[in-house]
């Protein structure tokens, strides 16, 4: 297959080259003007600018999929600026794309392209969420609708789109686990906030294993949770991973510091979060490797990357 990867310089993205080319695939990196080179051997460019609105659908006919991970770190402070580039730069990518793709004479048979489980309701932790669940409040959850509404030009041009809605991606390298690591091998790790938030987590490996799965799997469409299906309260998340560090978790984290160093942001990614669970991917027949906490983090934490 001849895949185009937009966002493929990410945590998930490089990932998800290498387990790409180990399966045979030919790649095609969507890089921006002015880079020679992808960084990968045996990957090719496509040149694009999402801000400007270019991309030549020359570069872009006769490919069978099209894998659109990029956009702006979620993480820093909630200023109005950080906001709109967090939803521009994947409203405005993931249009492009899509509008691209339905103009072709050749598009590609399927369209996959990032979302997240910040579209669900955050604040009941007690129900689990399948892709079925009704849109929550906030800031992300209007991100991830304006961002899957952005690949229906390539639907309505009868390509088949998954919205990839992923959850915590656990990977030592990077993400919410890497920022956890410290304070936790200092010591003076603890349960945040109440601890009854959820996380709902998946590890890098199958990550990258779900959005090929996504791809090559014809009966998938629409939106898919990328998530392993044992979600975990703040509470028993920290204290498996103080096990696994063999490190203690007695000092909590009140959720007014929270607020109070993080804002907005922190209110949102750290003191709140949803039970979301993978029915498509599992209906489908899709085998994760790591499905429950404990071997999801022995793996993110120890297995060589």
């Amino acid at each position: 297959m001849k895949v185009a990867i937009g966002g493929a310089s990410g945590l998930i993205g490089k990932r998800l080259v290498q387990h790409l080319q180990s399966q045979g695939f030919h790649l095609y990196q969507l890089v921006r003007p002015g880079r020679s080179h992808t960084g990968f051997d045996g990957v090719s460019t496509i040149v694009w600018n999402p801000s400007s609105g270019d991309l030549d659908p020359e570069q872009m006919e006769g490919l069978d999929a099209v894998i659109h991970l990029g956009g702006e770190p979620i993480t820093g402070t909630w200023t109005e600026t950080k906001k709109r580039r967090i939803l521009d730069s994947r409203v405005k990518s993931t249009r492009l794309l899509a509008e691209t793709i339905a103009g072709l004479e050749r598009p590609p048979r399927v369209f996959a392209c990032a979302s997240a489980i910040g579209y669900y309701d955050q604040t009941n932790y007690t129900k689990p969420q399948d892709e079925n669940a009704p849109k929550g409040e906030g800031f992300l959850a209007e991100v991830g609708a304006a961002w899957e509404a952005a690949t229906e030009p390539a639907k309505t041009a009868g390509v088949r789109v998954v919205n990839m809605r992923i959850g915590i991606v656990l990977d030592k390298q990077g993400g919410a686990l890497k920022e956890l690591l410290t304070p936790f091998k200092m010591g003076v790790g603890g349960v945040v906030g109440n601890g009854k938030q959820v996380m709902s987590w998946i590890t890098t490996d199958d990550v990258v294993r779900a959005i090929t799965f996504c791809v090559t799997n014809q009966s998938l469409n629409g939106p898919v949770n990328l998530v392993a299906p044992d979600a975990a309260s703040n509470q028993r998340f920290t204290k498996m991973l103080g096990k696994l560090l063999k490190r203690p978790t007695i000092l909590p984290v009140p959720g007014f510091a929270i607020g109070l160093l993080f804002g907005e942001m922190g209110r949102t990614l750290i003191l709140s979060g949803a039970h979301v669970v993978p029915r498509k991917l599992e209906e489908a027949g899709f085998h994760f490797k790591t499905a429950g906490l404990e071997a999801g983090l022995k793996h993110a934490l120890f297995h060589a990357s």
